[in-house]
């Protein structure tokens, strides 16, 4: 549990708030009951369905009397959740949100209560939980605008808030994009697609590919991947490739992997999509990865691979490109 779930639990226990049927945006497990979870991040959505929640990753519908609202560090996010959580609730309905204090959380809250004005607020464990009720204010056009998917610069892109690189092209993705040649082929993957940049110029630059698959752990991702690749040899996964088999096995993948859990830098993420590379690819299969240049992946890249190679280094960036 995090720290913004141990504030929001302290505000049930020490009766500032009463629990009442409720829906829980971003959910995280808490020591609450009858609630409806939605988490789009597939390993958290897992555990939650493991340990009995009743779990989607994108609630619908509602009038609920209660809602709970898990704010994050990015705060469009934060902003179309809150617009969302509203939407969801009966009138007269109450919004709890919480969030670290490190987050943003004060800045959120000042956002909040001059949205709607507060009911209250408490402080616990360098996080914040404050409150309003649904009256006649309504959620400002930008907070809701942000709920759905957004134009990434001037391009013919749509991504949605929080997701990686949201508002463009990262510089990653660019560079790893100029070395993929044109006669990758056959079966294809693209593992941790986000919002699709490298599956539609693998489709775009490489006619031999029969079928691509575009998988992510992120739901919300997987949503904005459908809604810019609309090339049918591409079907979209929404899976945790670290836990879970790939689809299929793959003549070819590309992968600018996270390396991130918050704000945490944690090379395990990546260094488990090379080894779930490794599973998936044919014999002969070709990996091609773009990271970090100071990420620790190259004794994986030795281990599980028969050769590699860098293909440029700028450094910033690495493009490497592996044999199995």
């Amino acid at each position: 549990m995090s720290q913004a779930g141990r504030a929001l639990a302290y505000a049930f226990e020490s009766g500032a708030l009463e629990q009442k049927r409720a829906f829980f945006l971003r959910a995280e497990e808490l020591p609450l009951t009858g609630l409806d979870a939605e988490q789009s991040f597939r390993p958290d959505y897992l555990r939650l369905k493991q340990r009995g929640w009743s779990v989607v990753p994108r609630l619908e519908g509602g009038a609920y009397e209660q809602g709970l609202v898990l704010l994050t560090k990015h705060k469009e996010e934060s902003f179309a959740n809150i617009a969302r959580g509203w939407a969801l609730l009966a009138p007269g309905g109450r919004l709890v949100c919480t969030g670290a204090n490190d987050d943003g959380a004060a800045s959120l809250e000042k956002h909040v209560d001059k949205a709607f004005g507060l009911a209250d607020k408490i402080s616990k464990f360098h996080c914040r939980v404050f409150w309003f009720d649904k009256g006649t204010r309504v959620p400002p056009d930008y907070w809701r605008g942000l709920a759905g998917l957004q134009p990434v610069g001037a391009g013919p892109w749509l991504n949605q808030p929080g997701l990686f690189s949201w508002d463009r092209v990262d510089d990653g993705s660019a560079l790893l994009a100029k070395y993929l040649p044109g006669d990758i082929a056959g079966t294809v993957a693209d593992f941790g697609c986000g919002w699709g940049y490298l599956s539609r110029h693998l489709l775009d630059h490489c006619p031999g590919i029969t079928r691509l698959d575009m998988i992510d752990a992120e739901h919300r991702a997987v949503e904005a991947a459908r809604a810019n690749v609309s090339d049918p040899r591409a079907t979209a996964h929404w899976l945790d490739l670290i836990a879970e088999p790939a689809p299929a096995t793959y003549d070819a993948i590309v992968c600018n992997p996270p390396f991130h859990a918050g704000r945490a830098a944690q090379p395990a993420l990546g260094q488990g999509f090379i080894e779930a590379a490794a599973r998936a690819l044919t014999p002969d299969g070709r990996f091609y990865l773009v990271a970090n240049r100071g990420l620790p992946y190259e004794p994986l890249l030795k281990e599980h691979f028969a050769s590699f190679e860098t293909l440029t280094d700028n450094n910033k960036f690495r493009v490497s490109r592996a044999i199995r």
